[in-house]
């Protein structure tokens, strides 16, 4: 779309030319776009907390079965990006509520699949090589995921709600990770150790099944976007070859594609440095035992949970930039006195180092959900967002922790992480230098998007 005509879709004339919300509708669009987020980062947070005894039930070198470990966390984000092209792209031409129905159940299918998997010690080097199946299932279909998530709702949202709306996605994630790994810390408190390598951990993989066919149900009662049903015949990708429609994408949106890599490694790599890689962290090189580490990062993500909405709607007041601007400039100077605070080993150094890493995120969770789909076109959006947001994810983001854990063991420096935290502060400085503010504006190439009927006639009246 040109610019010329991007610019003409943003003028109104009269009430017609502006989009009202049904509330109603939004109301079960926020709820059926988190459900997905929140089955996607159970599931991350039962495997991350799980790691040790994963090891001990799938490889059998215990010298590298840590490692190998995080690998199967890894190979997940190592193939988002072709999930991400496919589900993205497929996601333009047929529109954006079908292809969610699918990922969320495939996602959840790839989880169940992990609780009933036998171990090594039944099916040899079957086992860990079904493991990774598994892992890269789940990592193709959440390539369509959180995007199409994001996308979705901003699509829906009224321009000068987006942020806290959108906002709400986290919340989903947020609430999945924690109820992970609540999951875990009972399980653990209340099995042996025994009873946990034999069949207590395939329990909370069991949980993702039901969870899928809830997420299907919600998700089959949702309309699609007004963005996207609003489009000229001459925008749509229905009527172009795949190829086509890659090719085109790519060759019109690099720029921006660019940005919003920017925006995600700064984003992802605290992200799962927090979630993925610090309890870890804290239980083989500080020596703090896996449920109190785990209580820890709980307790951080918890606070998140309580600021991210409020966050969100605060950049709908300020800008989305300014507040993503905070979380990049403390990453810089910040990530290495904290660290060295986290070093200090007993509970309150660790918990006083981690929770401003948490804060430093929750900067970034509560504004990109509402800000990466801006940055492209409507007949765009999905697939432009998902190849650079899963591209970041994959490079960046998900092999963080293995990075992270491989950086220690090779060199002995335990301030590696906060080294790689100071790296993605500032591509995010960079990245945020280069953004448009989105809050308050409307979609590129769509009409303005308004709460309630008495603010479309004042938008007409203007």
């Amino acid at each position: 779309m040109s610019d010329d005509k991007a610019k003409n879709r943003s003028n109104v004339e009269s009430v017609d030319d502006v989009t009202i919300s049904d509330p109603s509708r939004l109301k079960k669009t926020v709820a059926g776009t988190a459900i997905g987020n929140f089955t996607e980062w159970y599931d991350f947070g039962v495997y991350s907390y799980i790691i040790p005894i994963i090891s001990a039930v799938f490889f059998s070198d215990s010298s590298l079965a840590g490692l190998a470990s995080f690998a199967g966390l890894a190979v997940s984000f190592l193939v988002r990006p072709i999930g991400g092209i496919f589900w993205g792209f497929l996601g333009d031409r047929i529109g954006r509520q079908g292809v969610l129905a699918i990922t969320v159940l495939m996602m959840a299918g790839g989880t169940f699949g992990l609780g009933v998997l036998p171990g090594y010690a039944a099916i040899g080097i079957a086992a860990p090589i079904l493991l990774f199946v598994l892992r890269a299932v789940q990592g193709f279909s959440t390539g369509g995921e959180y995007v199409g998530a994001m996308t979705f709702l901003t699509e829906h949202a009224p321009d000068r709600q987006r942020g806290h709306l959108c906002s709400f996605l986290p919340v989903g994630t947020l609430a999945g990770y924690i109820c992970g790994a609540v999951f875990v810390i009972v399980l653990q408190e209340t099995l042996s150790h025994e009873q946990m390598i034999s069949w207590g951990w395939r329990l909370p993989f069991f949980l993702a099944l039901p969870l899928g066919i809830v997420g299907l149900y919600l998700r089959m009662k949702l309309e699609e976007s007004p963005a996207y049903e609003k489009q000229d015949d001459d925008e749509k990708m229905d009527e172009r070859s795949s190829v086509q429609q890659v090719k085109e994408t790519i060759a019109s949106q690099w720029k921006p594609i660019l940005v919003c890599i920017g925006l995600v490694l700064s984003f992802n790599v605290t992200n799962y440095m927090l979630t993925g890689y610090l309890p870890t962290y804290m239980s083989e090189q500080l020596d703090i035992a896996s449920n109190p580490a785990l209580i820890i990062i709980v307790i951080v993500m918890a606070i998140i949970l309580v600021i991210v909405t409020f966050l969100g709607l605060l950049s709908d007041k300020i800008g989305r930039k300014p507040i993503m601007m905070t979380g990049s400039i403390l990453l810089v100077v910040a990530s290495v006195p904290l660290f060295y605070l986290i070093r200090g080993g007993d509970y309150t150094s660790v918990f006083l180092g981690t929770l401003p890493i948490g804060l430093m995120l929750v900067c970034f969770m509560s504004t990109e959900p509402s800000s990466l789909p801006t940055l492209f076109p409507t007949s765009m959006r999905y697939g432009a967002t998902s190849v650079g947001y899963n591209l970041s994810v994959s490079l960046f983001g998900g092999t963080t922790p293995l990075i992270a854990a491989a950086l220690v063991k090779w060199t002995g420096n335990l301030m590696m992480p906060a080294y790689i935290l100071v790296f993605a502060g500032v591509v995010g400085v960079v990245s945020i230098y280069f953004m448009r503010e989105p809050a308050g504006k409307s979609l590129k190439g769509s009409s303005p998007t308004v709460a309630n009927e008495e603010e479309a006639r004042r938008l007409a009246a203007k």
